[in-house]
């Protein structure tokens, strides 16, 4: 299997048809449509589903495409690699989190190091913590961010100075509203909205249903989220209160919307992990020793 051919077929995947694809690719149809047949061959596999004018994925092609996609990404980004050995340190730096403020701790290292090393580009990953180590493990990441407690058992890792503050954000004409904080009671008689992570998360390592204890399974949730920005958006609707991190979400005077921290008080320490036994590149290596000027790392193992 070429890596070429996977080049072929995400392209085909993506434009939605054999004509797209090929003037995209500046190659010709029917060269594209052999190399395709041939794939389908080599796996025993229909791909796709071709109709007069488009060709969508089959069940199997979306698997592939998830593969091939990953296998792209991993040769470029080696490529990348060799290429930053030339010269002057530069090159790609992969980094994986969810939403976080401690996203502005990591900004403010890039921006210092774009001064002196305008060469180096950044790729920020955004994903909950299993995609994030997903995405480490298969080396398609140099770093991720991980909230606490996480697994760090196959990754070392350095603690960031930096505390993430659960709690919910409503409407400020909601009746929880006129509460300075927010106590589990509160939250069990009324429709919640709450992050896809930690409903899914294991109990053991979930300090979000540890702090509700017995009662985590009372909760009323009618909507998950991977994303702050878009609970926002259900609870301006009116739909319910969103269980979250502050500083995500627009809650200044001016927005219709407002937060309110939990008690008994809900925090979560935050670490930059990386795989143990990582060979980085030059680029990769000189972010990992600036990280470690700036924060320290008691917690490397």
């Amino acid at each position: 299997m070429e890596i070429r051919v996977l080049r072929y077929f995400l392209a085909i995947a993506r434009e939605g048809s054999i004509t797209n694809a090929a003037q995209h690719l500046h190659v010709t149809q029917p060269t594209l449509s052999r190399q395709i047949r041939e794939l389908e061959g080599y796996l025993g596999q229909k791909l796709f589903t071709r109709g007069s004018h488009s060709m969508t994925l089959t069940t199997e092609g979306m698997i592939l495409q998830k593969r091939a996609e990953e296998i792209v990404s991993l040769v470029d980004k080696t490529e990348a690699e060799f290429r930053s050995m030339e010269g002057s340190v530069s090159g790609d730096i992969y980094i994986g989190g969810g939403e976080t403020k401690a996203l502005r701790l990591v900004a403010q290292l890039i921006r210092e190091l774009n001064e002196d090393y305008p060469g180096i580009h950044y790729h920020l990953y955004s994903g909950n913590a299993a995609d994030v180590t997903e995405r480490l493990d298969k080396g398609l990441l140099d770093f991720g961010i991980l909230i606490q407690p996480a697994d760090l058992s196959r990754y070392d890792y350095i603690d960031l100075p930096a505390r993430d503050t659960w709690g919910v954000i409503m409407r400020k004409d909601s009746p929880l509203a006129k509460k300075d904080r927010i106590r589990k009671e509160d939250l069990l008689k009324v429709p919640l909205i709450c992050s896809r992570q930690a409903m899914e998360q294991e109990r053991s390592k979930n300090a979000y249903a540890a702090w509700f204890g017995e009662d985590f399974d009372r909760l009323d949730v009618v909507t998950t989220f991977n994303l702050v920005y878009n609970a926002a958006i259900l609870v301006e609707a009116g739909i319910g209160y969103a269980l979250t991190i502050d500083k995500l979400a627009d809650t200044s005077e001016t927005s219709s919307l407002c937060f309110r921290p939990l008690e008994p008080r809900l925090d979560a320490g935050l670490h930059i992990v990386w795989k143990k036994y990582q060979i980085f590149s030059s680029a990769a290596e000189l972010f990992l020793e600036k990280l470690r000027e700036r924060f320290q790392d008691p917690g490397l193992s």
